[in-house]
């Protein structure tokens, strides 16, 4: 019987080993590249789910505007942009995230910011094993384009202990896949809770508050905000010119950038939905109830398509939902439905209204949407 004894297998010109192998008791460890399952840290990585809509112009303000899961920030910049998610299709990806800059600022005030991050709970994040000996790294990958070259700053930041972890990347006017490797943290665990524990900010503009200190690459330290952006880095608002195209996000445990983990669609929505869902509201949800239920008016019950993180805050769009009902005598009449939230959970809400008879009843289908919304 023959056999080969090796600590590890190298391929020619690679700077670490596809397979090493433990010496004490003959097991190994591989770095393979394929379409292994439940990998991406990352919700919505290809741009898939856009519930709130396709596009956001003169954006201001912080939220999440459009592709669900990545929120926008900006603050204190006269800079304005435009949100949308848009078809390009390359390296198997439909769908992509477009800012385009539609006023310049080139006037940067020292508290100017602007950036896209997602937000991740701490109970999805326990097999990186932050804060132990064992400790994992992590490889973040990502396809970027824009109008022009331009370098910007990621940052990994751990909100359970206050640091950070940050590297440039470079963006050309082709797609670019990045690759960016956090070296491991054996200082400060994650909680294993549903709240926000680690955010991923792609920063594209930083006033002097953020871009003074000493910008360390690849090493995670106490988070000052003097240090968290390159100073070098591009402002996406130097021209109204400027675009930045972003999609096929993974985070993952590891030194590797492996294929992109593509989920279904519906997969992705669903969990999306544990964040957000925009429930589109019809006259079968609208129900008459007696007078000593819900201030004599009408209620909306509705349950949610998945268990959301938390307890959501539910609002009504601006429209009012009118509907047409009939009276008990038989005339036909009419009125306006202006709900008020009386009871909601993580599964469900209930809505009332004073806004119709007791003795009439939906016979027209209401207009309108509700949004429940669960984000970190």
């Amino acid at each position: 019987m023959s056999e080969i004894k090796v600590n590890s297998i190298k391929g020619v010109g690679a700077s670490a080993a596809a397979i090493t192998v433990n010496n004490t008791d003959g097991t190994c460890t591989a770095n393979i590249t394929n379409n292994l399952s439940n990998r991406n840290l990352i919700i919505n990585g290809a741009m898939q789910v856009a519930q709130r809509g396709t596009s956001v112009t003169n954006i201001s303000t912080e939220a999440y505007h459009t592709l669900d899961r990545f929120n926008l920030f900006t603050e204190n910049s006269a800079g304005r942009l435009t949100m949308s998610q848009v078809a390009d299709v390359h390296d198997g990806f439909a769908k992509a995230l477009k800012l385009e800059c539609t006023t310049a600022d080139t006037s940067i005030a020292s508290n100017e910011t602007l950036g896209i991050q997602q937000k991740i709970e701490g109970q999805n994040l326990q097999s990186i094993q932050k804060g132990s000996s064992d400790a994992k790294q992590l490889n973040l990958s990502f396809y970027v384009k824009g109008n022009a070259n331009a370098t910007y700053t990621c940052e990994l930041r751990d909100i359970d202990n206050n640091r950070i972890n940050t590297q440039t990347f470079n963006v050309t006017s082709s797609w670019t896949k990045v690759s960016l490797t956090f070296a491991a943290d054996t200082t400060g665990t994650f909680d294993d809770d549903n709240a926000n524990s680690l955010q991923i900010t792609w920063w594209l503009h930083a006033g002097s508050d953020y871009t003074s200190g000493t910008f360390a690459t690849n090493t995670w330290a106490t988070r000052v905000n003097a240090n968290r952006v390159n100073s070098s880095s591009t402002s996406f608002f130097d021209s109204t010119s400027r675009t930045f195209f972003m999609t096929g996000v993974q985070l993952e445990v590891g030194s590797v950038a492996t294929d992109f983990e593509h989920r279904s669609f519906g997969q992705e929505l669903a969990l999306c939905q544990r964040y957000f869902e925009r429930v589109v509201l019809n006259a079968s949800e609208i129900y008459l109830m007696g007078t000593n239920q819900f201030n004599s008016g009408s209620q909306i019950q509705r349950g949610l398509k998945t268990t959301m993180r938390a307890t959501p805050t539910v609002t009504l769009d601006a429209a009012t939902f009118a509907y047409y009902a009939i009276q008990g005598s038989g005339s036909n009449g009419s009125a306006s439905f202006t709900p008020v939230s009386y009871s909601k959970t993580n599964i469900g809400f209930q809505m009332g209204s004073t806004g119709a008879s007791t003795s009439w009843w939906v016979n027209k289908a209401a207009t309108g949407y509700a949004d429940a919304t669960a984000e970190l």
